[in-house]
């Protein structure tokens, strides 16, 4: 599903939407490109349509692979969102050390003005994902020889992939401009609430799609159907998203024909020798040592995203935060979170404590889902040895003392699923869009929201269930920590305990959406989906400041921070705003507060 072979197609279609220019020395054929009468046929639609799926990495395979399409550096466009969900949900830092990509620190801070270059490299990048579905449905309108059914099954992906493209660029940025296939002028209004157009958009996918697809990493009619119950409850449409996230959950199956399920091996999610399995929904393929001698094709968006001064090499960026891992203690009597006030009783760390100098880790009773989630000190990672602390971070003082681990390949397999093409790593792990745990705690939601308090219990113990009775499936100790590659112990890594919450334990409505925020929280973290949470719940200002108050006394870099009701949206690119204008001024509006 990626861009090696047909990137050719796109040359003309570009990455921009908005053009003020109209010269007729302008107005020229594209040479280079291929004509609709060439693509006009299922071969040439379907090229079309594996460069629409090969825009949601929102990468381009030049310059060693580190490029985002339309340009700016391939992490600013990340697809896995771990700038915009997890740095500014206060899952992350932004890591490395103060100075280094500084327009992350304002994002952060929320600080941010319309002239950062992240928002517009996003913004661009996004477009240029609609600009593909776009022309993969124009032409198919031209299209003869095709069968309804085919006609139908490549609708149905151009229209999820569009839908997809849009729901990041609302969420992000809410008031966006609407371009579809039809649209004569790319150069409209944001005036207008595009989530009827995307509900459109998953509503056609989930009827036409087939259940399953013959090609891995293509959507299927339940990735749609998920999604579409993503938009309801995005939009608080409860009854809705309960109705098709229960069709989902019984009925729905893997592209490749799995019935979806929990993997019982929490971290096989995020190892690529285990990818697309019944757990996985919707995911972004990545792929390392392609041939192309790039990183291009892999997950290239978090290269910077590796402990510093490692066997990774670069760059020490998108540490966990001391909030994020306190979160993941449980009492010792029942294996239950502390939901209230978990920051407490803190996780010790080895802040200021060098990598050559005496530390025990914390002895107290943690949720395992924690050291598959976050590099600790003198914890395995993954089989790489202990994690050594000081020695693999930039500056503790700004970034804190833990790595990152659900995107970090393992030892063992490293040859074949990282890419060493560029300066810093690519890999093969997969992103995943949408897993079945986050189904099924959006449907707890929905189902608590409607008053099926039990339905949404079962869910929620549904997700701690599969880390409670696979205790085989917790990190382990080294056999020898001096060769790691040789194996395992049957010790725990730490003190895990974790448990089910007792039947009937949701008494009302408010109690139980405080328990499953709190566990898409832990299950979900470092996936990109936490500000995006915290916003569309309305608590964002009131949990991001109290994090910024907290984390401030351990890091710096958070400090003098300051979310108020306007952030609840990113500011519109103000290159974006510049293309737009008329002799009438600019076409598109600056969101409120910027």
């Amino acid at each position: 599903m990626k861009k090696i072979v047909y990137t050719i197609v796109f040359l003309s279609l570009g990455v921009g939407i908005f053009h003020s220019c109209s010269e007729d020395f302008l107005d020229k054929p594209a040479y280079g490109a291929l004509s609709d009468e060439v693509l006009a046929d299922e071969k040439g639609i379907e090229a079309l349509l594996i460069g629409a799926y090969a825009a949601l990495d929102g990468q381009d395979v030049v310059n060693g692979g580190t490029v985002a399409l339309g340009g700016g550096n391939g992490w600013e466009a990340t697809p896995s969102n771990w700038i915009y969900g997890d740095i500014t949900g206060g899952d992350a830092h932004k890591g490395s050390d103060g100075g280094d990509q500084p327009p992350i620190n304002s994002i952060a801070t929320f600080s941010a003005d319309p002239s950062n270059g992240f928002f517009n490299t996003k913004w661009k990048a996004l477009y240029e994902g609609v600009t593909r579905a776009n022309a993969v449905l124009r032409l198919l309108n031209q299209a003869e020889n095709i069968s309804e059914q085919s006609k139908a099954n490549i609708a149905g992906q151009a229209r999820f992939l569009r839908g997809h493209y849009y729901f990041e660029l609302k969420k992000m940025f809410n008031m966006v401009p609407w371009i579809d296939e039809n649209s004569e002028n790319t150069n409209v209004p944001n005036d207008t609430d595009i989530w009827p157009n995307i509900e459109e958009d998953f509503k056609f996918a989930y009827e036409n799609l087939p259940s399953t697809q013959d090609d891995v990493g293509r959507a299927n009619r339940w990735a749609a159907g998920a999604y579409l119950g993503k938009t309801y409850l995005y939009q608080d449409k409860f009854p809705l998203a309960k109705e098709i996230f229960t069709e989902v959950i019984n009925s729905g199956v893997t592209s490749n024909g799995l019935s979806y399920g929990l993997v019982d091996n929490f971290n096989h999610n995020f190892n690529a020798e285990f990818e697309n399995n019944e757990e996985s929904v919707f995911a972004i393929q990545m792929v390392a040592n392609d041939g192309t001698n790039t990183i291009g094709n892999s997950n290239q968006a978090l290269m910077l995203a590796y402990p510093y001064n490692s066997p990774f090499r670069c760059c020490g960026f998108y540490q966990p935060t001391q909030d994020l891992v306190n979160s993941y203690r449980t009492d010792e009597a029942n294996g239950l979170p502390y939901l209230d006030n978990y920051n407490n009783n803190p996780v010790k760390n080895d802040m200021g404590i060098l990598s050559d100098e005496p530390f025990t880790p914390d002895t107290q009773s943690l949720d395992p889902r924690l050291d598959w989630t976050v590099g600790r000190r003198d914890i395995p990672y993954h089989d790489w040895g202990y994690h050594p602390g000081y020695d693999w971070v930039r500056e503790q003082s700004s970034g804190g003392p833990y790595a990152p681990k659900k995107h970090i390949y393992w030892q063992y397999h490293a040859d074949t699923y990282s890419d060493q093409s560029a300066w810093a790593p690519g890999n093969a792990i997969n992103v995943n869009v949408i897993r079945f745990a986050d189904v099924l705690l959006m449907a707890a939601e929905a189902e608590a929201k409607t008053g099926n308090l039990n339905t949404a219990l079962d869910y929620v113990n549904l997700i701690r269930g599969r880390m409670a009775d696979n205790s085989q499936h917790w990190l382990k100790d080294y056999f020898d920590p001096e060769n790691p590659l040789d194996g395992f112990t049957q010790d725990y890594a730490a003190n895990y305990n974790i448990e089910r919450y007792p039947e009937g334990y949701f008494t009302s409505e408010e109690q139980a959406m405080e328990v499953i925020m709190y566990e898409r929280r832990i299950e979900l973290a470092m996936e990109g989906h936490r500000f995006f949470d915290l916003v569309r719940w309305g608590v964002a200002q009131e949990v991001l400041n109290n994090f910024i108050d907290y984390e401030g006394q351990i890091t710096t870099d958070v400090r003098g921070g300051d979310f108020n009701s306007n952030d609840v949206y990113f500011p519109i690119p103000q290159r974006q705003i510049d293309l737009s204008t008329t002799a009438d001024g600019p076409v598109l509006q600056q969101n409120p507060g910027y």
